[in-house]
Protein backbone atom coordinates (compact mmCIF):
# COMPACT_ATOMS: atom_id res chain seq x y z
CA UNK A 1 0.00 0.00 0.00
CA UNK A 2 1.48 3.43 -1.16
CA UNK A 3 1.15 6.73 0.71
CA UNK A 4 -1.08 7.95 -1.47
CA UNK A 5 -3.71 5.26 -0.55
CA UNK A 6 -2.89 4.89 2.97
CA UNK A 7 -4.09 8.78 3.58
CA UNK A 8 -6.87 7.92 1.16
CA UNK A 9 -8.25 5.25 3.99
CA UNK A 10 -7.54 7.55 6.56
CA UNK A 11 -9.75 10.23 5.29
CA UNK A 12 -12.24 7.57 4.62
CA UNK A 13 -12.31 6.27 7.88
CA UNK A 14 -12.54 9.77 9.42
CA UNK A 15 -15.46 10.83 7.27
CA UNK A 16 -16.70 7.74 8.45
CA UNK A 17 -16.42 8.13 12.10
CA UNK A 18 -17.62 11.72 11.39
CA UNK A 19 -20.58 10.40 9.92
CA UNK A 20 -21.29 9.02 12.24
CA UNK A 21 -21.08 11.23 15.12
CA UNK A 22 -23.06 13.72 13.01
CA UNK A 23 -25.95 11.52 13.01
CA UNK A 24 -25.78 10.69 17.00
CA UNK A 25 -25.36 14.85 17.32
CA UNK A 26 -28.12 15.44 14.72
CA UNK A 27 -30.17 12.99 16.84
CA UNK A 28 -29.47 14.69 20.17
CA UNK A 29 -29.90 17.78 18.45
CA UNK A 30 -33.54 17.12 17.33
CA UNK A 31 -34.09 15.98 21.09
CA UNK A 32 -32.71 18.44 22.48
CA UNK A 33 -34.67 20.87 20.55
CA UNK A 34 -37.79 19.30 21.00
CA UNK A 35 -37.35 18.72 25.01
CA UNK A 36 -36.15 22.29 24.95
CA UNK A 37 -39.35 23.90 23.01
CA UNK A 38 -41.48 22.13 25.27
CA UNK A 39 -39.32 23.32 28.25
CA UNK A 40 -39.81 26.63 27.24
CA UNK A 41 -43.29 26.42 26.34
CA UNK A 42 -44.04 25.13 30.05
CA UNK A 43 -41.89 27.83 31.72
CA UNK A 44 -43.80 30.25 29.54
CA UNK A 45 -46.97 28.89 30.85
CA UNK A 46 -46.06 29.13 34.28
CA UNK A 47 -44.40 32.44 33.81
CA UNK A 48 -48.01 33.56 32.28
CA UNK A 49 -49.48 31.82 35.47
CA UNK A 50 -47.03 33.28 37.61
CA UNK A 51 -44.74 32.25 40.93
CA UNK A 52 -46.18 28.78 41.74
CA UNK A 53 -46.59 29.27 45.50
CA UNK A 54 -47.78 32.84 45.30
CA UNK A 55 -50.72 31.82 42.83
CA UNK A 56 -51.63 29.15 45.31
CA UNK A 57 -51.54 31.11 48.45
CA UNK A 58 -54.24 33.25 46.45
CA UNK A 59 -56.26 30.46 45.08
CA UNK A 60 -59.05 31.17 47.89
CA UNK A 61 -59.08 34.82 47.08
CA UNK A 62 -59.94 34.22 42.93
CA UNK A 63 -62.80 31.80 44.23
CA UNK A 64 -64.15 34.87 46.31
CA UNK A 65 -64.49 36.12 42.64
CA UNK A 66 -66.66 33.11 41.54
CA UNK A 67 -69.37 33.82 43.40
CA UNK A 68 -70.89 30.22 44.04
CA UNK A 69 -70.30 26.69 42.41
CA UNK A 70 -71.25 23.28 42.56
CA UNK A 71 -68.66 20.99 44.47
CA UNK A 72 -68.11 17.18 44.51
CA UNK A 73 -66.04 15.58 47.37
CA UNK A 74 -64.59 12.25 48.49
CA UNK A 75 -62.68 11.62 51.54
CA UNK A 76 -61.00 7.97 51.90
CA UNK A 77 -59.03 6.17 54.32
CA UNK A 78 -57.84 2.91 55.06
CA UNK A 79 -59.73 1.46 58.48
CA UNK A 80 -59.27 -2.12 59.49
CA UNK A 81 -57.57 -3.40 56.86
CA UNK A 82 -60.16 -1.63 54.11
CA UNK A 83 -60.40 1.49 52.41
CA UNK A 84 -63.68 3.49 53.30
CA UNK A 85 -64.63 6.12 50.36
CA UNK A 86 -67.69 8.71 51.73
CA UNK A 87 -68.87 10.83 48.85
CA UNK A 88 -70.64 14.12 49.07
CA UNK A 89 -72.56 16.32 46.45
CA UNK A 90 -74.09 19.79 46.77
CA UNK A 91 -73.49 23.87 46.22
CA UNK A 92 -71.24 26.30 47.96
CA UNK A 93 -71.63 30.27 48.46
CA UNK A 94 -68.00 31.37 48.12
CA UNK A 95 -68.80 35.02 48.96
CA UNK A 96 -71.01 34.07 52.25
CA UNK A 97 -69.13 30.79 52.77
CA UNK A 98 -72.08 29.00 52.84
CA UNK A 99 -72.41 25.47 51.64
CA UNK A 100 -74.72 22.14 51.56
CA UNK A 101 -73.55 18.36 50.94
CA UNK A 102 -75.46 15.29 50.87
CA UNK A 103 -73.25 12.82 52.15
CA UNK A 104 -73.43 9.19 51.42
CA UNK A 105 -71.49 6.79 53.48
CA UNK A 106 -69.79 3.69 52.15
CA UNK A 107 -72.18 0.74 52.03
CA UNK A 108 -71.46 -2.81 54.55
CA UNK A 109 -69.65 -5.46 53.10
CA UNK A 110 -73.02 -7.31 52.15
CA UNK A 111 -73.79 -4.05 49.99
CA UNK A 112 -76.65 -2.85 52.07
CA UNK A 113 -76.48 1.12 53.06
CA UNK A 114 -75.70 1.16 56.74
CA UNK A 115 -76.90 5.03 57.12
CA UNK A 116 -79.04 7.72 55.44
CA UNK A 117 -77.29 10.03 53.60
CA UNK A 118 -76.41 13.15 55.65
CA UNK A 119 -77.50 17.02 55.00
CA UNK A 120 -74.63 18.89 55.91
CA UNK A 121 -74.62 22.56 55.99
CA UNK A 122 -71.38 24.35 55.98
CA UNK A 123 -70.77 27.80 57.46
CA UNK A 124 -68.23 30.17 59.22
CA UNK A 125 -67.11 28.45 62.00
CA UNK A 126 -69.76 25.49 61.99
CA UNK A 127 -71.14 22.60 60.31
CA UNK A 128 -74.99 21.34 60.90
CA UNK A 129 -75.42 17.23 59.68
CA UNK A 130 -79.08 16.32 59.59
CA UNK A 131 -79.67 12.43 59.44
CA UNK A 132 -76.34 12.36 62.09
CA UNK A 133 -78.01 9.14 63.41
CA UNK A 134 -76.99 7.84 66.86
CA UNK A 135 -80.05 8.95 69.02
CA UNK A 136 -80.71 12.65 67.22
CA UNK A 137 -84.14 12.70 66.34
CA UNK A 138 -85.02 12.93 62.25
CA UNK A 139 -86.05 16.17 62.03
CA UNK A 140 -83.50 17.85 64.55
CA UNK A 141 -79.95 19.05 63.47
CA UNK A 142 -76.62 18.63 64.97
CA UNK A 143 -74.03 21.42 65.35
CA UNK A 144 -70.37 21.51 65.59
CA UNK A 145 -68.15 23.96 66.33
CA UNK A 146 -65.23 23.55 64.36
CA UNK A 147 -63.24 25.34 66.23
CA UNK A 148 -63.42 22.56 68.96
CA UNK A 149 -62.34 19.38 66.79
CA UNK A 150 -59.33 18.34 66.92
CA UNK A 151 -58.90 18.03 62.57
CA UNK A 152 -61.02 22.09 62.14
CA UNK A 153 -63.88 19.75 60.35
CA UNK A 154 -60.88 18.94 57.32
CA UNK A 155 -61.87 15.37 58.50
CA UNK A 156 -64.72 15.09 60.96
CA UNK A 157 -67.76 15.69 58.28
CA UNK A 158 -66.74 13.13 55.92
CA UNK A 159 -66.35 16.05 53.46
CA UNK A 160 -63.92 18.98 53.58
CA UNK A 161 -65.63 22.20 53.30
CA UNK A 162 -64.67 23.71 50.51
CA UNK A 163 -63.05 27.28 51.26
CA UNK A 164 -61.73 25.74 54.14
CA UNK A 165 -59.66 23.22 51.98
CA UNK A 166 -58.56 25.92 49.53
CA UNK A 167 -57.03 27.86 53.01
CA UNK A 168 -54.95 25.53 53.62
CA UNK A 169 -53.44 26.36 50.33
CA UNK A 170 -52.78 29.63 51.90
CA UNK A 171 -49.88 27.74 54.30
CA UNK A 172 -48.39 26.69 50.61
CA UNK A 173 -44.63 26.14 50.93
CA UNK A 174 -43.30 24.47 48.28
CA UNK A 175 -44.98 24.21 45.40
CA UNK A 176 -44.00 23.09 41.24
CA UNK A 177 -45.53 23.46 38.41
CA UNK A 178 -46.37 19.75 36.44
CA UNK A 179 -48.10 21.15 33.38
CA UNK A 180 -51.23 21.04 31.20
CA UNK A 181 -54.33 18.67 31.50
CA UNK A 182 -58.14 18.76 31.79
CA UNK A 183 -60.75 18.40 34.73
CA UNK A 184 -64.36 17.92 33.38
CA UNK A 185 -63.07 18.96 30.12
CA UNK A 186 -61.96 22.12 31.18
CA UNK A 187 -58.06 22.88 30.24
CA UNK A 188 -56.13 23.41 33.61
CA UNK A 189 -52.61 24.00 35.00
CA UNK A 190 -51.28 21.09 37.49
CA UNK A 191 -49.46 21.82 40.21
CA UNK A 192 -48.19 19.63 43.37
CA UNK A 193 -46.86 20.63 46.46
CA UNK A 194 -46.58 20.93 50.43
CA UNK A 195 -49.03 22.99 52.42
CA UNK A 196 -48.50 24.09 56.29
CA UNK A 197 -51.49 24.09 58.22
CA UNK A 198 -50.08 26.49 60.98
CA UNK A 199 -48.93 28.60 58.36
CA UNK A 200 -52.24 28.62 56.40
CA UNK A 201 -54.24 29.39 59.95
CA UNK A 202 -52.00 32.44 60.30
CA UNK A 203 -53.45 33.73 56.89
CA UNK A 204 -56.93 32.24 56.69
CA UNK A 205 -60.00 34.69 56.78
CA UNK A 206 -61.54 34.95 60.89
CA UNK A 207 -63.95 32.58 59.88
CA UNK A 208 -61.34 29.46 59.25
CA UNK A 209 -58.20 31.09 61.45
CA UNK A 210 -59.10 28.56 64.58
CA UNK A 211 -60.19 25.75 62.99
CA UNK A 212 -56.86 25.21 60.99
CA UNK A 213 -55.24 26.18 64.17
CA UNK A 214 -56.80 23.21 65.54
CA UNK A 215 -56.33 21.68 62.77
CA UNK A 216 -52.18 22.13 63.28
CA UNK A 217 -52.23 20.91 66.64
CA UNK A 218 -54.78 17.96 66.06
CA UNK A 219 -53.09 16.05 63.43
CA UNK A 220 -50.48 13.87 63.47
CA UNK A 221 -48.39 16.47 61.20
CA UNK A 222 -48.99 19.93 59.88
CA UNK A 223 -47.68 19.15 56.89
CA UNK A 224 -50.39 18.84 53.79
CA UNK A 225 -49.41 17.73 50.20
CA UNK A 226 -51.62 18.20 47.65
CA UNK A 227 -52.20 18.31 44.20
CA UNK A 228 -54.06 20.71 42.60
CA UNK A 229 -55.66 21.74 39.36
CA UNK A 230 -56.51 25.68 38.82
CA UNK A 231 -57.97 26.75 35.62
CA UNK A 232 -57.21 29.54 33.26
CA UNK A 233 -59.28 32.17 35.25
CA UNK A 234 -57.24 30.39 38.69
CA UNK A 235 -60.08 29.03 39.59
CA UNK A 236 -59.68 25.49 41.75
CA UNK A 237 -61.03 22.95 40.02
CA UNK A 238 -59.75 19.56 41.36
CA UNK A 239 -57.97 19.78 45.23
CA UNK A 240 -56.33 16.70 46.58
CA UNK A 241 -55.28 16.86 49.78
CA UNK A 242 -53.89 14.27 52.12
CA UNK A 243 -53.67 14.74 55.88
CA UNK A 244 -52.40 12.46 59.04
CA UNK A 245 -54.04 12.18 62.33
CA UNK A 246 -54.84 10.34 65.49
CA UNK A 247 -58.00 8.52 65.81
CA UNK A 248 -58.86 8.73 69.22
CA UNK A 249 -59.08 5.37 69.37
CA UNK A 250 -55.80 4.51 68.17
CA UNK A 251 -52.33 5.65 68.20
CA UNK A 252 -50.97 5.32 64.98
CA UNK A 253 -51.77 7.97 62.56
CA UNK A 254 -54.39 7.41 59.90
CA UNK A 255 -53.96 8.69 56.47
CA UNK A 256 -57.02 10.27 54.88
CA UNK A 257 -56.83 11.46 51.77
CA UNK A 258 -59.69 14.44 50.51
CA UNK A 259 -60.85 15.19 46.92
CA UNK A 260 -62.59 18.69 46.00
CA UNK A 261 -63.98 19.21 42.70
CA UNK A 262 -65.43 22.51 41.74
CA UNK A 263 -67.47 22.94 38.86
CA UNK A 264 -70.89 24.99 37.29
CA UNK A 265 -69.34 28.51 38.16
CA UNK A 266 -72.09 31.06 39.37
CA UNK A 267 -74.97 28.37 40.00
CA UNK A 268 -77.55 29.27 42.44
CA UNK A 269 -76.31 28.17 46.30
CA UNK A 270 -79.21 29.11 48.58
CA UNK A 271 -77.95 27.87 51.55
CA UNK A 272 -80.05 28.45 54.61
CA UNK A 273 -79.08 27.75 57.87
CA UNK A 274 -80.87 25.66 60.95
CA UNK A 275 -83.40 27.76 62.48
CA UNK A 276 -82.08 27.20 66.72
CA UNK A 277 -85.13 25.71 67.80
CA UNK A 278 -84.76 23.02 65.01
CA UNK A 279 -80.85 22.26 66.36
CA UNK A 280 -80.70 18.96 68.95
CA UNK A 281 -79.12 19.69 72.06
CA UNK A 282 -78.88 16.56 73.79
CA UNK A 283 -76.36 14.40 74.06
CA UNK A 284 -74.79 12.05 70.92
CA UNK A 285 -73.66 8.71 70.96
CA UNK A 286 -70.43 7.53 69.65
CA UNK A 287 -71.21 5.69 66.14
CA UNK A 288 -68.39 2.16 66.90
CA UNK A 289 -67.56 1.97 63.43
Amino acid sequence: MDRRERRDRRQHGHAGRTAVAVGILLGLGAAGATGCSNSRAAADDVKGAGDPVAVLRRAADTLDGAGSSKATTSMEMATGGTRVTIRGRGVYDYRHRLGRLTVVLPEDPAGTAEHQPITELLAPGALFMKNRGAGVPADKWVRVDTATVSDGNLVTGGATDPYTAAEVLRGTRTAAYVGRTEVGGTPVRHYRGTADLADAARGASAANRAPLEAAAKGFATTEVPFDVYLDDQGRIRKLRQRFSFVNGRQKTPVAVASTTLLYGFGAPADVRLPRPQDIYAGRIAEDEH
